[in-house]
């Protein structure tokens, strides 16, 4: 799907989070958990023990942010340990194939999402994205996402699949929380001591297509299935977590359940 739109939009308060710098780095989003934003989409790097996951992995010339983010925080790609995929569109899968190759470490990907995770611009979608081109976010957004490579992403031929309830041995050690909908085997990821939720694009807080803001599923030009994500948000709302990073727009800052109640709200488009 289409990837958030940058700047700062309204969320509730809750703690102390680090703003933006120029290398669109935000430290700190979640306790150890770092956003790096790129044409309008997000991914993770997940500090501990001096070990970093790498969650998500933009698109292709965010393997260029990827190396002054660690400079940055003054790491280095062999604290790297892993790459961890919340699903397989290819907004996400940008430097995974590449992170695999040249760093030596396994892309994790949810068992059920294998197929697009091979093949990130062959998915199910629910209506054509022809109509959404009358909404300016969508074309800024598309024009931006192709100069950083998005139409020349490769999929992952072999990643290592992890099941619907896997808690990972990964830096991190994330909870499997199993979210369909969006993509048929979307995942979100749960850090329970650190009461973080990446939640991919199980909901956004910025829908690229049509441009709403706060909580919302994307919209049908890029989910397989509306009815069922919003159905999958049932099991987001009793988790303990009071921050939500999602794969497009600024952190969620608040109970889960709120963050549902809006999305469903809001509901498809």
């Amino acid at each position: 799907m289409l990837a958030a739109n940058r700047g700062a939009f309204p969320t509730p308060a809750c703690g102390q989070h680090t703003p933006m710098t120029s290398l669109n780095l935000e430290r700190d989003a979640g306790e150890g958990i770092h956003r790096i934003e790129d044409a309008y989409t997000n991914w993770y790097l997940v500090e501990d023990g001096g070990r970093l996951t790498v969650v998500d992995t933009g698109l292709p010339r965010s393997w260029n942010s990827l190396q002054a983010a660690l400079r940055e925080l003054h790491r280095a790609v062999q604290d790297i340990d892993a790459v961890v995929l919340t699903h397989g569109h290819f907004d996400h899968m940008g430097f995974a194939r590449r992170a695999a190759r040249e760093l030596g470490v396994p892309v994790y990907a949810p068992q059920d999402d294998l197929n697009v995770v091979a093949s990130p611009w062959r998915y199910d979608h629910e209506r054509p994205r022809t109509p959404y081109l009358r909404h300016p976010t969508y074309v800024r957004a598309f024009t931006e996402m192709t100069m950083m490579g998005a139409l020349l992403v490769q999929g992952l031929a072999s990643p290592r699949p992890y099941a619907r309830t896997d808690r990972l041995d990964v830096p991190g050690h994330p909870q499997v929380v199993f979210t369909p909908g969006h993509t048929h085997g979307h995942c979100s990821l749960l850090f329970a001591d650190r009461g973080v939720l990446i939640a991919g694009d199980a909901f956004v807080m910025h829908d690229p297509y049509t441009g709403r803001k706060g909580p919302c599923v994307v919209a049908g030009a890029a989910t397989a299935d509306s009815g069922q994500a919003l159905q999958s948000l049932d099991g987001l709302a009793e988790l303990d977590a009071e921050t939500a990073l999602t794969g497009h727009g600024p952190a969620w800052r608040g109970p889960m359940r709120d963050a549902v109640e809006r999305a469903k709200l809001a509901g498809p488009a």
